[in-house]
């Protein structure tokens, strides 16, 4: 809905001033904040506007108003038109992609805590598949009793999974060195296609390899599922005294303790930073989201998003989260050879 200047003037300081005090917004105030040159019977007439428009709304008869899911929404498409970026603020952030001998879902997982701890909300990291990361080597390393751990070295990081074998530690190494000879530079996605093919192949070179085909593809498969890799910081969301933002703390906790829920929320269409709102009617109201899709050489492997209450620090957690994502999409992957 397009605004008067007037009425958008208003409307963005009113929301700003309820993000930092969280006190219901009165003409007064806004007059003596920020529009002197104003009447306080027209700043009546305007906030009365804003709120038979939907964008703000009184608690109380007598009470000042308060910014609707609308007035939070209007703020932040309104933000993004001129968003900067403060990487100071989240530095850790480059050493931790600097270190490639993690696992990916220690990487994105330590990305999350960095992001809670600069926005003082949770962050969910959600990770697609990981069929698209090219191969640059496979280990394949026994464990106590009758598993090993399946190890995928990719540009980005590793990624592991377990599996279940009786097979001697030189069978793995064998294996682990033949398959990395056949798939390297291929992504996990064709490894999983097309391991079959090779079998007869390997299991001429390896005694065991019969012992371990199946499990390697049931370790493929678990790299293929969609699954959460990190929740961090969702203990700061109680230090609030506000009995409003305990309730919508107690919801968050909801949705994080569901993973269903957790993917709805951070699916998105947009190639970049947006901004979800839940309807003040709905189960969860009062709970908002800023997410991003995580982009690695133009490949979609994953979802970052930070809930919390309507009234946090939208620019804080934008330049946060846009400054991370814009790292990861640095990060230099081999071509697909496929």
């Amino acid at each position: 809905m397009k605004l008067s200047e007037r009425k958008h003037e208003i409307l963005i300081a009113t929301v700003e001033d309820y993000i930092k005090e969280a006190s219901p917004i009165t003409s007064s105030s806004v007059k003596e904040r920020h529009l002197k040159n104003l009447s306080s019977a027209t700043l009546r007439v305007e906030l009365n506007a804003l709120e038979a428009m939907g964008f703000l709304k009184q608690l109380h008869t007598s009470s000042g108003r308060i910014p609707t899911s609308e007035g939070y929404r209007y703020y932040v498409e309104w933000l993004l038109k001129d968003f900067k970026l403060e990487p100071a603020k989240i530095e850790r952030v480059g050493e931790i992609l600097s270190e490639r001998t993690k696992s990916i879902s220690e990487l994105v997982s330590e990305l999350a805590k960095v992001i809670s701890e600069t926005t003082n909300c949770p962050t969910v990291v959600m990770m697609n598949s990981f069929n698209n990361l090219v191969i640059e080597e496979i280990k394949i390393v026994p464990l106590v009793g009758e598993s090993a751990l399946l190890l995928i070295k990719t540009p980005s990081g590793f990624v592991n999974s377990t599996i279940k074998t009786s097979a001697n530690v030189k069978s793995c190494e064998d294996a682990g060195r033949l398959l990395t000879k056949k798939f390297y530079g291929q992504t996990i996605g064709y490894l999983a296609e097309n391991i079959l093919n090779v079998e007869k192949e390997i299991n001429k070179e390896v005694s065991d390899y019969k012992l371990l085909v199946g499990s390697l593809i049931d370790g493929l498969k678990q790299l293929s599922e969609k699954r959460t890799v990190g929740v961090k910081g969702n203990v700061k969301l109680l230090e609030s005294k506000e009995e409003k933002e305990v309730n919508v703390a107690k919801k968050t906790y909801e949705i994080l303790e569901d993973e269903e829920k957790l993917e709805t929320i951070l699916e998105t269409d947009n190639d970049d930073l947006s901004f979800g709102f839940s309807d003040e009617n709905e189960e969860f109201g009062g709970v908002a989201v800023v997410k991003a899709p995580l982009v690695i050489s133009g490949k979609h492997v994953g979802s970052i998003g930070v809930l919390g209450p309507e009234r946090m620090d939208y620019m804080l957690i934008a330049s946060a989260i846009k400054f991370l994502t814009n790292e990861l999409e640095n990060i230099d992957m081999l071509e697909d050879k496929k």
